[in-house]
């Protein structure tokens, strides 16, 4: 062998001349991960992603003159106003159509337990809106940037399918044990409050015939 050809042998065999292997990709974050707080029971963790929407809806009138202020102000060259701001209203019509989503199946849910379940869905229900709440020290813009970068969790669509799934499945089979007079239980969305109690009629007393 050669000394050119064994220089070579041996720069191939050198372990600090041999290129380096391409690092393997780093993972992605899980997108499907369980939000921060949110309850770990399917039914109640619906719940919560119903809260949290309802929240994000219930601020869009609120947050809408401050979004535009910012949007007006940081606009981008050759984008348009109207279009940007017409994202919000799509995402208004979108998570409308997300909530009627996410009552079925918490109503399958709550029809096919052999408990009552929905003062639980309640106060997930009641947590997820409180998500939305700040502190007098958040300013109106801080707030009205992060209403903006929010998006609903993917946990929560794929979680809400496989409940009521699961749900009707199990209501077919309770179905025919239950009885036909019995109205079911409030769902955990509709308001809880009872109302009002009406004040007792009095009788007025017959007039005096003439």
């Amino acid at each position: 062998m050669t000394p050119l050809a064994l220089a070579f042998l041996l720069f191939a065999q050198d372990p600090a001349a041999t290129p380096a292997a391409p690092a393997e990709p780093v993972p992605a974050v899980e997108e499907d991960r369980l939000p921060t707080g949110a309850p770990k029971d399917d039914y109640q963790f619906v719940a919560w992603c119903y809260g949290s929407l309802r929240g994000y809806l219930d601020m869009h009138d609120e947050m809408m003159p401050e979004v535009t202020r910012i949007e007006r102000q940081f606009r981008k060259p050759g984008t348009s106003l109207a279009d940007d701001l017409k994202v919000y209203a799509d995402m208004q019509k979108d998570g409308q159509a997300k909530l009627k989503s996410f009552q079925s199946a918490l109503t399958a849910a709550e029809r096919a337990s052999v408990r009552p379940i929905n003062v639980q869905g309640a106060a997930a229900v009641r947590a997820g809106r409180m998500s939305w709440t700040t502190g007098p020290d958040v300013t109106r813009a801080r707030k009205a940037q992060e209403w903006m970068s929010w998006a609903l969790p993917v946990r929560c669509e794929r979680v809400s399918a496989q409940l009521e799934q699961r749900s009707r499945l199990m209501g077919s089979a309770l179905k025919a044990n239950a009885p036909r007079d019995e109205s079911p239980p409030p769902s955990a969305t509709e308001e809880q409050a009872a109302p009002p109690e009406k004040a007792p009629a009095t009788e007025t007393p017959p007039t005096a015939a003439n």
